[in-house]
């Protein structure tokens, strides 16, 4: 099966024409076609994961639909992007990230430096121990 090579019967060519799209992802160019979401681009240069799990376990697309989060990835420094949600746009600079970089940053990135007081904005990842006197 190939991802993207081959027309189906029913296309008719010239009703809209494939317009290509360039992406970075770790800095790494990778060649797409407007419409296709960073997922399809990223599933059509062969790639099937771009982030692990705490486990180690290589995570890419699993839903498609946007309900699971397993493809999330940074997009223009937006962290936490969906990638089977998020269509490319050519020059889209796209890095990957890794759960486990994310647990050990929730609460020093999302509150600034760690023990100012500030409450994180994402709790559902930061543990209760280290919410402070929070239980």
């Amino acid at each position: 099966m190939s991802p993207r090579l081959f027309r189906a019967p029913s296309d008719t060519p010239g009703q809209r024409p494939e317009r290509p799209l360039r992406i970075t992802v770790d800095g790494e160019p990778v060649d797409g076609v407007a419409g296709q979401s960073i997922a399809g681009v990223l599933l059509a240069a062969g790639r099937t994961s771009w982030r692990t799990a705490r486990s180690g376990a290589p995570r890419g697309v699993f839903c498609g639909i946007g309900v699971c989060f397993d493809c999330v990835l940074t997009v223009n420094d937006v962290p936490d992007v969906r990638a089977c949600r998020r269509r490319a746009a050519d020059g889209d600079a796209v890095t990957t990230q890794t759960r486990a970089a994310e647990d050990e940053d929730a609460v020093t990135t999302q509150t600034g430096a760690a023990g100012d007081g500030d409450e994180p904005a994402v709790r559902a990842r930061t543990a209760p121990e280290s919410r402070g006197d929070r239980a």
